[in-house]
């Protein structure tokens, strides 16, 4: 029974809706015109209709459906949003003082880095110059302690080479003592050899006076091999000739044989001689190959025969030469021996001086491996003193650094502090407060005043997480304010992050305002440009939820039974809602959907029918 209770209350909405919403379009189809009361017609036509109406199964619920097909709407995205400045700032003291300048009033224009509050150098401008004046005399103390450093430097390495000179110096002084005790042994050697070389010397002018016949003996005996030597050249000399003669025949006999060879080759390619006559032929060509050797080989060995004579005639001609060379060197050492006699007499008496000379030597390298030893000690003190003098300097030489650090940083802390004496505006803009007053007295982090930035001006929006996509930096946008006034610019910033009560992005658009017409902080509706989408048209009214909370609709099926279908919502305008997420074509329920779920048959009335 509740079925039926239901289709009635539907077909009582169906009939009422089309006395209150439709009821021109109901008059105009009953054929009512004018002023005339259609009550009676109508009524008479919806209850016809209805006993026209076929029986609905039982269980089917009756609805009211309305097709809707996708539609293209246009690419904007529409925000609500407020103006903002594009800088603000508020300035603050960075020192104490007093105010001395005039104040700005607020509203005032003011020009990037403009003068905003002046403050009281007081005692500042001395205190630079005392700094500056510190500062100096730090500079020239510094020349002085580095050439003292360096004065100080320069003399280490003359130190340390005098040591190393010194301590050099005492071997040598020491090798030369050794050298000197060494010596008298040898000169008393060299004594005794001396003495031993007098007999030795005697002897040997003996032997040179018996060695005279014998050379004079190998002189006749060279000078008689020299004519034989001559006539073994001429009979070699006589040899050449013919070996040169054989040389010209075997080339002869090669050039033969190489005709003959090219011959028999050509005749053997062209099939008019035996292989063997081929074989003849390059067999003759290599013989007479071999006998060019042959001949060749003849005729250097004539050459050699000749070179050979003719050495064989030079050696006995330097034989001749070295027995002459000998007679007179025998001659020689006769002489020599004699001489030999004298010096070795007079090496005795050099030997005898070299004794006296050695143990003097020792005496004088003793006294100067003494003075060494002393050399080295004052040295080694020297380079002491020169390494504490560099120490000193060095000291000096830092301490005059670190006067000009400090003097340095003493000076940029006084000029930072005359530069914070002065408030400057960081950009221009307007004043939307007065400047601090004249006499004021101002501690650091007070406020000078507060500067906004109003050309060009912002305009913020926040844009829901399911739009946020279309939205691109550099997009065209507009903005209507609540003046009526239309201003354009571009999306200049769009946040990544989301708000985290709202769920929303924020959105920058920034545009010129060159006559400061725009305020911050004025409302504004946003039009941003961003890609088309395929959306449907539906009245609010026909949006529900499902078990799970989901925003959507409900359509009919093509079984006849309803289907909720999720929606994303896009746009909510007088005509109705623009949504996203149905198929092209979709009949939906905007009547009794509330009283359907999945799966339950459902008997349409379509809206298009019934209007």
């Amino acid at each position: 029974m509740r079925i039926f209770s239901l289709i009635t209350a539907l077909v009582v909405a169906a009939v009422l809706y089309g006395l209150v919403l439709e009821r021109d379009r109901l008059l105009g189809f009953a054929g009512v015109t004018g002023d005339a009361e259609p009550e009676t017609p109508v009524l008479e036509d919806v209850a016809q209709a209805e006993t026209a109406k076929p029986e609905i199964p039982e269980g089917t619920v009756r609805v009211i459906a309305l097709r809707s097909t996708v539609q293209e709407i246009d690419s904007a995205v529409f925000l609500r949003g407020e103006t903002a400045a594009l800088r603000q700032v508020e300035v603050r003291a960075e020192t104490s003082g007093k105010i001395i300048s005039e104040p700005l009033r607020k509203g005032a224009q003011v020009a990037a880095d403009q003068l905003l509050c002046a403050v009281d150098p007081g005692t500042s401008d001395i205190s630079l110059r005392e700094t500056m004046a510190r500062l100096l005399e730090a500079k020239a103390r510094l020349p002085e302690a580095a050439a003292r450093l360096s004065e100080a430097k320069a003399q280490i390495p003359a130190s340390k080479a005098r040591i190393l000179e010194a301590e050099a110096a005492v071997p040598a002084a020491e090798a030369r003592l050794l050298e000197a005790r060494a010596g008298i042994p040898a000169a008393a050697a060299r004594l005794a050899e001396a003495q031993a070389r007098v007999p030795e010397a005697e002897a040997g002018l003996e032997e040179a006076t018996s060695r005279i016949p014998e050379a004079e003996a190998r002189l006749a005996e060279a000078e008689a091999a020299v004519p034989a030597a001559k006539a073994a050249l001429a009979e070699a000399e006589t040899r050449l000739p013919e070996a040169e003669a054989r040389l010209v025949e075997a080339k002869a006999r090669v050039a033969e044989a190489e005709i003959n060879l090219n011959a028999a080759q050509k005749l053997q390619k062209g099939g008019f001689a035996a292989k063997t006559r081929l074989a003849g032929a390059e067999a003759a060509y290599e013989a007479a190959k071999a006998g060019v050797q042959s001949a060749l080989a003849g005729l250097k060995a004539a050459s050699s025969g000749i070179e050979g004579a003719k050495s064989r005639l030079q050696g006995a001609l330097a034989g001749v030469q070295s027995a002459k060379s000998q007679v007179e060197a025998a001659r020689v050492g006769v002489q020599s021996a004699q001489t030999q006699i004298q010096n070795a007499k007079a090496g005795v008496q050099n030997a005898q001086s070299q004794v006296e000379g050695a143990k003097a030597a020792v005496e004088t390298a003793l006294s100067a491996v003494e003075g060494a030893k002393a050399a080295v000690i004052l040295a080694k003190s020297q380079l002491e003193s020169s390494e504490a003098g560099v120490k000193a300097a060095m000291t000096g030489e830092e301490s005059a650094r670190s006067a000009i650090q400090s003097a340095e940083a003493a000076i940029a802390g006084a000029e930072m502090n005359i530069d914070r004496l002065g408030i400057h505006a960081p950009f221009a803009g307007l004043l939307e407060t007065d400047t601090a007053e004249l006499g004021a007295l101002l501690q650091p982090g007070a406020a000078c005043a507060t500067i906004i930035q109003l050309d060009p001006v912002k305009i913020v929006g926040f844009v829901p997480e399911a739009q946020v996509a279309r939205v691109k930096l550099g997009a065209n946008a507009a903005a209507r304010l609540v003046d009526d006034r239309e201003v354009f610019g571009q999306v200049t910033f769009v946040a990544r992050s989301a708000d985290p009560l709202t769920r929303t992005f924020r959105v920058e658009l920034t545009l010129p305002n060159p006559d400061l017409s725009i305020r911050d902080g004025q409302t504004a509706d946003l039009a941003i440009e961003a890609e088309g989408a395929k959306a449907h048209l539906i009245p609010q009214s026909a949006l529900t939820l499902d078990n799970d909370g989901s925003l959507g609709i409900r359509q009919v099926t093509e079984a006849g039974t309803a289907e909720f279908l999720p929606v994303r919502m896009l746009r909510d305008t007088v005509q109705g809602v623009w949504v996203a997420g149905l198929p092209d074509t979709v009949d939906i329920i905007t009547v009794g959907q509330e009283y359907v779920t999945d799966g339950v048959p459902v008997a349409p009335s379509f809206e298009e029918v019934i209007q």
